[in-house]
């Protein structure tokens, strides 16, 4: 849901990612297998897509399953302009560096920069 831009982004500034949007076999997956795809890669999930993916999360960690770190963000704190891509990508960098998922238990939620 979110543009490979900010992956290459981020990628550009050192960070290790990659954007779902940008590999054909992970675009047609349902959540789940993105999940799945997520903890075989020991890759954290970046998505707006706080209702779908944290049902499946919580549903994961009552069944004793792993689950992925989690990043959630919302149009509200990130709106779609032009200034989008980059302050998303500022506040993962930030994020990333700072190894907050790990600090939060697993999962975050993002807030601009500035608001931190």
């Amino acid at each position: 849901m979110f543009s490979p831009a900010i992956a290459t982004s981020l990628v550009y500034r050192g960070v290790d990612c990659q954007a779902v949007a940008a590999r054909p076999p992970l675009r047609s997956l349902d959540d789940q297998d993105v999940i799945e795809a997520a903890l075989s890669e020991e890759r954290i999930l970046v998505t707006n897509n706080v209702v779908d993916f944290e049902i499946l999360r919580r549903r994961r960690v009552a069944e004793g399953r792993p689950v992925p770190g989690f990043i959630y963000t919302s149009d509200d704190r990130f709106p779609r302009n032009r200034a989008f891509v980059g302050r998303l990508a500022a506040a993962l960098e930030d994020v990333s560096r700072q190894h907050m998922v790990r600090a939060y238990g697993g999962v975050l939620w993002l807030t601009p920069i500035e608001e931190q």
